[in-house]
């Protein structure tokens, strides 16, 4: 996600992103986070932070709503202070815990689910979402955070789908798809100047390589937000200075690019709808573009069909 230059914007950045970045942030950097659930429709999360234990009580929402549907997208009630604020009383310790074995499905960056009475599923996921862009090391402690993200669900989850190609006749790599839940395209009304979504609709896919000349294992590349009305995206592994739009180290020298961060596979992660679980996939990358090669021309020539038959009207990913 592009954003400024300077550690204090950096930060102020994260802070904007976090109230639409999640199904939903609970918050970052749990110790031993545990998950109760009664028969009220309430969640228990306690978790150990700062050398205590927290204890927050989370109800009023479930699934998600369409962008569409004129009313504000769900989100949950949540109370710090592990019932306090809402009942007047140290409501978590008699919270009465009716979590069932979770029947759901496989979840990315697992960390404890279970099924309340009522059939419905309850998570908790965690991840490094803050990580810098360009595959930077983190510089900065709120960079290298691990959220933890509550969902609810009883229906289905987002799916990412995405497809490898080139562009620009095979120069470069890139990558396309379209983010949808419940069959129908996931986008948001507006972003922030730093590409932060503005309201609860809008959500991030944040894009990880493998493998790159940025070093071994997963690296953050970027994150952009699904298009409206569409749902899609699209990205090209061009080389990026940092210094031009994007979070970096104060000394960082000018003029030094990155990337581009073509990788042996790629990463994509969604923040669920509303408030249901993060979605993510990992496909593999690609090997430089041969115009010699006949089984490369035919690659490119399906991939362009497919990029055609589901970019409707969107305007920004029309590129071959």
């Amino acid at each position: 996600m592009k954003g400024a230059a300077v550690s204090l914007l950096i930060l102020v950045a994260l802070a904007v992103a976090a109230p639409a970045s999640a199904s939903q942030l609970i918050t970052r950097n749990a110790g031993h986070p545990r998950l109760a659930v009664n028969a009220k429709g309430e969640a228990l999360i306690t978790y150990a932070q700062n050398g205590g234990v927290r204890h927050v009580l989370a109800w009023g929402a479930v699934d998600a709503r369409q962008p569409a549907s004129g009313q504000a997208q769900v989100r949950f009630k949540l109370d710090y202070s592990g019932g306090w604020g809402k009942y007047r009383s140290s409501y978590w310790r008699g919270f009465r815990n009716a979590c069932r074995r979770y029947a759901g499905p496989a979840l990315a960056f697992f960390v404890t689910a279970c099924d309340a009475p009522d059939g419905s599923h309850w998570a908790l996921q965690s991840w490094q979402a803050p990580l810098p862009d360009l595959g930077m090391t983190p510089w900065l402690p709120a960079q290298r955070a691990w959220e933890l993200h509550l969902s609810h669900w009883k229906g289905p989850l987002a799916n990412i789908a995405v497809y490898t190609d080139w562009i620009y006749h095979g120069r470069y790599h890139d990558l396309f798809g379209k983010l949808t839940y419940n069959g129908k395209p996931v986008y948001g009304f507006g972003t922030t100047h730093l590409g932060a979504p503005t309201d609860g609709y809008g959500r991030l896919i944040y894009l990880d390589t493998y493998n790159s000349r940025y070093g071994s294992g997963w690296r953050r590349e970027n994150s952009f937000v699904s298009h409206n009305p569409t749902g899609m995206f699209c990205y090209g592994f061009y080389p990026f200075n940092p210094t031009r739009g994007y979070p970096h180290p104060a000394k960082y020298p000018k003029g030094a690019v990155r990337g581009p961060g073509n990788g042996e596979k790629y990463r994509l992660t969604a923040n669920g709808p509303g408030v249901t679980p993060d979605v993510s996939v990992v496909v593999p990358g690609l090997h430089d573009y041969n115009p010699n090669s006949p089984a490369d021309v035919a690659y490119e020539g399906r991939q362009n069909a497919i990029l055609d038959s589901i970019v409707g009207v969107d305007k920004l990913c029309r590129q071959h």
